[in-house]
């Protein structure tokens, strides 16, 4: 099957999991009434008439923001997740193994605990210094990664995110143990969640996905030699040290981005780009793409699952990304060991 159908397909399938994530809740929605609803507000037209009116709040303040929200952390995450594991070479490489996430979570606990003492940004406050703490990890691994190796191998790098990670999961800790009553906050935000969040968040992440994933597009040429190894792409003249450092502040930033907004999911940058590239290939003009609509269309899945399974509770969504994620680590892991 060539490229272009199976593209075309999988575009088919993500609009047919955002429409299934909208429509589905404790009222369902048709699809018909859901682009009905849609067109509508664009478009200035008025319902049709077997349409409530209470509707048109549901699906366009409260499931459609969601919904998109979902689907560009899900399409975030899982580009920068392709961009890693070719990075670093190792197929279980991801942005949290940098020590975004526990920089992001860092700073969100700071937030958490600190935030009635803080003023000018409002809502903002917790994704901003969570942005800032997660590019603020990045730039610390890289520095202290040049410091103790000058050709910043893969193995440095990702020993020290490890080490730099550790200790930013220790401090939330310590801050948790420390603050009882905001412990449970704390928690909750580290297992990540879409409920309630407005349009705000949608459109603060979508130009930094936009402008990141054309960013990786840009260097999908040398991204497809380093998988060959950090002598070969030596060789072919890549300037491994520059184009590493460039593409992970990229990453930071746009993980961080992500994260800051929605709390720590896990596994999705793990999971997805193994199945874009079993799919479409190695070549990634092709598949980045198809990692950006995989993950947007199994982060919005995941995320029904989480708030319908056991109504009227909410499963945390980086439980639900946990337990599908899990088993696929363990699969790659040894299954790696077995072929070596």
């Amino acid at each position: 099957m060539r490229t272009g159908v199976k593209m075309g397909m999988l575009f088919l399938a993500a609009l047919a999991a955002v429409l299934l994530g909208i429509g589905v809740g404790s009222v369902y929605v048709p699809p018909g009434d859901i682009l009905a609803i849609v067109t509508g507000r664009i478009f200035h037209m008025p319902l049709p008439d077997h349409i409530p009116a209470n509707y048109s709040v549901m699906v366009l303040d409260m499931r459609l923001p969601r919904v998109l929200l979902a689907f560009l952390t899900g399409a975030a995450l899982s580009v920068c997740g392709g961009v890693m594991q070719s990075l670093l070479q190792n197929p279980l490489a991801s942005p949290f193994g940098l020590g975004v996430s526990s920089g992001a979570g860092l700073g969100a606990a700071l937030v958490i605990v600190l935030g009635g003492t803080l003023t000018g940004l409002g809502t903002f406050l917790l994704p901003a210094v969570s942005l800032s703490f997660a590019l603020g990890t990045v730039f610390f691994v890289l520095f202290l990664s040049a410091k103790l190796d000058r050709r910043m191998s893969n193995v440095t790098v990702i020993l020290v995110g490890m080490v730099v990670s550790l200790f930013c999961n220790a401090v939330m800790s310590l801050l948790a143990t420390g603050s009882p009553a905001h412990a449970q906050r704390i928690q909750l935000w580290q297992l990540g969640s879409f409920s309630m969040r407005e349009w705000s968040a949608v459109w603060a992440l979508l130009p930094v996905t936009a402008v990141v994933f054309l960013y990786f597009l840009r260097y999908a040429g040398e991204l497809d030699v380093m998988t060959f190894g950090e002598e070969q792409a030596s060789a072919m003249g890549v300037d491994l040290r520059r184009v590493r450092g460039r593409l992970m502040t990229a990453v930071a930033a746009l993980t961080g981005t992500a994260v800051a907004f929605v709390g720590i999911i896990g596994f999705v940058d793990l999971i997805v780009p193994h199945i874009a590239r079993r799919f479409f290939g190695a070549a990634h003009r092709r598949t980045l793409p198809a990692s950006a609509l995989i993950g947007g269309m199994f982060l919005v899945l995941c995320d029904l699952a989480a708030r319908t399974l056991t109504p009227p509770h909410e499963i945390p969504i980086g439980s639900i990304t946990a337990f599908l994620g899990a088993p696929f680590f363990l699969y790659l892991f040894f299954g790696r060991r077995k072929d070596g």
